[in-house]
Order: C-alpha cells, then sequence, then structure tokens
C-alpha cells in the first residue's frame, strides 16, 4: 500500500505533512488497516493516483472530474478554513505585481500565468473569472507549478496568476518577495482538493481515521498546516463543476 500527500507539501511543512500521516497511520493501524509507515513523495502524481494499492492520497478537483473518477473512489475534502469559503471549498486569488489596476477594462489583452492545463484553481477558476468580466487573456504563460506562476508575474514574464488560495497563504508565509503582489480578486469557492482512494478501500474508514487525525495533532501542527477539520463533499459537485478548454484551444477561439 502507498500514500501521498503531495498539493501542499511545501519543503518548510514537510515535517508537519509527515506528522499528519504519522496521526493518520495510527488510526488505520488501529482498526486493521496496513497502512505504510512514511508517504510516497513523487513527481509522477497520476501514476500515484491510479495505482490499485493506493490507500489515500489527494489531488485536484480538474483531474478528479476529467480523469480519475471512474478509477478512484471519493473519500472526503480537508477543510483549511478560508475566508468566505464554505467547509471544504476553496477558491483562487488573482494576483499582480503591486501598482496593476483592478479594473477589468484595464486587465483585457494581460498575459495570464497558469500552473497546468488541469488544474481547477489555476486555469479553469480564472478562465471562468475573466469570461464573466469580458476579459481575454492574450498570451499564456505555462509555469508548471504555482509558486512558478507567481514568479513569471515577479519576473516580468506575466501579468496575472490564479493562485490556490491555500497555496497563496503559504507563498505568503514562505516567500518574503510575494509583499510585493496585490490582489486583484477572488474566485467563488469550489469544492476543494480531495482526498481519494483505490477502488477496493474502504473510503469511510479513511474519513473517520483522517477526521480523527486532524483532531489527534497538536494545535502548532494544525496551524501550520491550515488545516481545521474534514468536509463530505458529494461527488456530484465535483462533476458538475464547468471544464474549461485546453490553453491551445482557447487561444484558437480569440484568433491567436
Amino acid at each position: 500500500m502507498i500514500a501521498a500527500l503531495p498539493m501542499y507539501d511545501m519543503p518548510g511543512l514537510r515535517d508537519a505533512t509527515d506528522a499528519l500521516w504519522t496521526a493518520i497511520a495510527a488510526r488505520l493501524r488501529a482498526t486493521g488497516v496496513d497502512a505504510p509507515e512514511m508517504l510516497t513523495r513523487s513527481d509522477e502524481l497520476y501514476e500515484i493516483w491510479l495505482r490499485p494499492d493506493l490507500l489515500l492520497s489527494q489531488t485536484c478537483g480538474l483531474p478528479y472530474r476529467t480523469k480519475l473518477h471512474r478509477h478512484v473512489t471519493l473519500v472526503a475534502t480537508p477543510d483549511y478554513g478560508l475566508p468566505g469559503c464554505p467547509p471544504g471549498m476553496y477558491c483562487s486569488v488573482i494576483v499582480a505585481r503591486d501598482g496593476t489596476p483592478g479594473d477589468p477594462a484595464r486587465l483585457d489583452g494581460a498575459r495570464l500565468a497558469y500552473n497546468d492545463a488541469l488544474s481547477q484553481s489555476g486555469w479553469a477558476a480564472p478562465l471562468h473569472w475573466a469570461g464573466q468580466r469580458g476579459i481575454r487573456f492574450g498570451e499564456l504563460v505555462h509555469s508548471g507549478s504555482h509558486r512558478a506562476s507567481a514568479q513569471a508575474i515577479a519576473e516580468g514574464q506575466a501579468d496575472l496568476a490564479a493562485i490556490d488560495a491555500v497555496t497563496w497563504r503559504l507563498l505568503r508565509r514562505f516567500e518574503p518577495w510575494t509583499s510585493d503582489f496585490r490582489e486583484i480578486a477572488r474566485t467563488p469557492p469550489s469544492p476543494g482538493l480531495p482526498l481519494i482512494t483505490a477502488p477496493r478501500q474502504d473510503a469511510e474508514t479513511l474519513a473517520t481515521a483522517v477526521d480523527a487525525a486532524i483532531t489527534d495533532l497538536g494545535h502548532d501542527t494544525r496551524t501550520r498546516l491550515g488545516l481545521t477539520g474534514l468536509a463530505r463533499i458529494d461527488k456530484t459537485a465535483y462533476l458538475s463543476q464547468p471544464t474549461p478548454p485546453s490553453p491551445e484551444d482557447y487561444l484558437k477561439s480569440l484568433g491567436i
């Protein structure tokens, strides 16, 4: 069996992430589940998510609804206590260099840095936000990560990026150079990053263990991770979210 918690596993938080897994694993072993001692850390996320021996991992809502939901079981959704978001929900923060105008009319043609075309927070959310305001992005900069999207703005390669609000909170804590950024807007809440397991695993046992483990964590560790609890968000809430066009199709639709 393997387990992975890759989505917010920043270097400065790895000891806290490991502590969370230790607490989850202890709860699972108490019910007879053979939980691994250590988390698997790899850049090959789809390989992890689709493994038949996956005990627990966290994924993003867009990969879940477009590629994973038929092959994995939804467990539950961690709640990070984000302002303006119901339990288990999150949003994207539209960020730019300090001094960038917030008037949508002046953002038309802006260069957008996006982490991945299968990112709810970095691609789907900003596309929906911009479309509602008549903003068309003039150039798309594929960065590979939320941190790299912010760096693209800092280095003048892009004008805007949409950063997962939990990641943005962490970047503001760990990366002093983000103090030169301003928040343009926050997108409407959508279902947060879900926990998943392989189809034959008992999702309810896993959810109960995770919920109890979050409580077991010390206050300082919970605060560092930003965790406040666990939410049960129905699968249909993820599948009902709109799926955006690919970056290539988006640019074609603008004649670019």
